[in-house]
């Protein structure tokens, strides 16, 4: 066993489950603060059915301004329910996959309970007719 490992006092096999699987203990409390606000739960609940997003996306989808947009997902990254990634120009977000499965199934319960119901269903329909998505030359 290396030498750094035995000087954490865990053995060798927690040792890698803590530095390689973290624990995430988000708050019941945390989660519905995040929820409360509709910018932040539509921004969730695209996420949730497009896997990742573009912030130029997002903000198409939603109607909102950049800013606005930007403030509440990094809420949304402070709260650890989001993860990002900077490419170029642009930020792209996805659900962290780090989340527990119970508020995974929060959020898939929620999408399900709205998905056919304004402004959520307007969201995905206005993505899917946004032209200039990214991965194409120029982003919207």
């Amino acid at each position: 066993m290396p030498s750094h490992i035995g000087a954490t006092n865990m053995p060798y096999t927690v040792y890698i489950e803590y530095r390689i699987f973290p624990h995430m203990n988000i708050s019941s409390e945390s989660l519905f603060t995040a929820l409360a606000h509709a910018t932040r739960l539509r921004c969730l609940l695209l996420l949730l059915e497009h896997r990742e997003l573009c912030v130029c996306e997002l903000t198409h989808a939603i109607g909102a301004a950049q800013p606005s947009i930007s403030r509440h997902l990094a809420q949304l990254r402070e709260a650890e329910l989001v993860s990002d990634r900077r490419e170029g120009l642009w930020i792209h977000y996805w659900i962290n996959p780090d989340l527990p499965k119970w508020v995974i199934n929060v959020l898939k319960q929620t999408a399900k309970g709205v998905s056919q119901a304004a402004p959520f269903a307007d969201d995905l329909a206005a993505l899917a007719a946004m032209p200039n998505r990214p991965g194409t030359p120029r982003c919207a």
